[in-house]
């Protein structure tokens, strides 16, 4: 956990909703000079900060709302800090909660040097980054009515075909041919329909995302797919969700925040389990966790080393592993910017 602990002589604490904020403005001293609800825009807010811009910063709680006000501050030179939700125990512990108590205490965070700061994703790759997203989330959705086809199917107790043969076209008509009922046929048709629709969006959302990253950074982009087993849409994944490999000063801030690894929970010299299972970035854990599966297809030396993780740890531990093992070849690959070496990975 980093905690924001630079002196000024002005905090601004920002309780940000998608149409209003409460701003709560404190001096070095502690004592309230602004405390007040308005509009959520960017001239509502330079105008209430104007008297304090010399020497001010702003926190704001990482909400998805987050972004025009870190692009307003990087515009105009303000210091902005975001805050991690799920660090920020002293507004959501208390007993009482609202917004104008939130603001307060989002400022007094700041001042007293215990906010805790979440990663500000830089302007140039964000949009990309969460068109991406969008594009998981489509496929995600994809697969739902493709398991829907398949469970109608055994519904019926009608023999089975595999997911393949929903996808391809040309077994539209086997796969329809399943269901008699003019109502069922219907649902499934759709279903089929709603495939294609969704098959034909998410080649075009990849096709854009890869040409963006073709200008963001595509050195790092090639690295990524020189891992055996990593390809278009898991090194499209990994580059946009790490951003700028800098940002982690060492292999085990990076694995962290990749979810790759346990933090143990200890008290008094007595261990009680692990903890902060939810804090990191949840799509570097799947698409580590992907590339961990796919390393091992078609590669001899990779099941061998697998083998003999699985005689030491066992079968589910000995998959963590290795996807911890990615992680931390991507870190230092990005970081020296060389590209993979498989007898290197396998000997160390």
């Amino acid at each position: 956990m980093r905690f924001y602990t630079t002196t000024h002589e002005y905090y601004c604490g920002i309780d940000l909703h998608a149409r209003v904020m409460y701003l709560c403005i404190i001096n070095s001293d502690g004592e309230i000079v602004f405390h007040r609800n308005m509009k959520a825009d960017p001239e509502s807010l330079l105008k209430a900060i104007e008297p304090y811009r010399p020497d001010v910063v702003i926190g704001v709680e990482c909400i998805f709302t987050w972004y025009w006000v870190a692009d307003l501050c990087a515009a105009e030179g303000i210091p902005f800090v975001l805050g991690h939700a799920l660090y920020m125990k002293a507004i959501h512990g208390g007993k009482a909660k609202n917004d104008r108590i939130d603001s307060g205490k989002i400022a007094s965070l700041l001042r007293g040097g215990t906010f805790p700061m979440a990663y500000v994703y830089p302007a140039r790759m964000r949009a990309t980054r969460d068109l991406l997203r969008r594009r998981n989330y489509l496929v995600r959705k994809r697969a739902d009515l493709i398991t829907h086809v398949q469970n109608t199917n055994s519904q019926y107790n009608q023999p089975l075909f595999g997911a393949s043969n929903i996808t391809h076209k040309c077994r539209r008509e086997e796969v329809l041919s399943h269901f008699i009922d003019p109502d069922v046929y219907m649902s499934m048709k759709v279903n089929l329909d709603l495939i294609d629709q969704f098959a034909v969006q998410i080649r075009a959302m990849e096709k854009h995302v890869l040409d963006n990253a073709k200008n963001h950074d595509p050195q790092s982009l090639y690295l990524l797919r020189t891992i055996y087993g990593i390809g278009k849409v898991l090194s499209l994944t990994i580059l946009y969700e790490i951003g700028d490999i800098d940002r982690f000063p060492r292999v085990q801030d990076f694995a962290s925040y990749s979810r790759l690894v346990k933090c143990a929970r200890e008290s008094a010299g007595k261990r009680y389990g692990t903890s902060g299972s939810k804090i990191g970035n949840v799509h570097l854990k799947w698409a580590f966790s992907e590339a961990s599966v796919m390393f091992l297809k078609g590669n001899p030396e990779g099941m061998k080393y697998k083998k003999r993780l699985e005689r030491k740890h066992g079968k589910a531990k000995s998959l963590s592993i290795l996807a911890h093992k990615l992680g931390r070849a991507t870190y230092y690959m990005l970081k020296r910017e060389k590209a993979f070496d498989m007898n290197k990975f396998l000997r160390a």
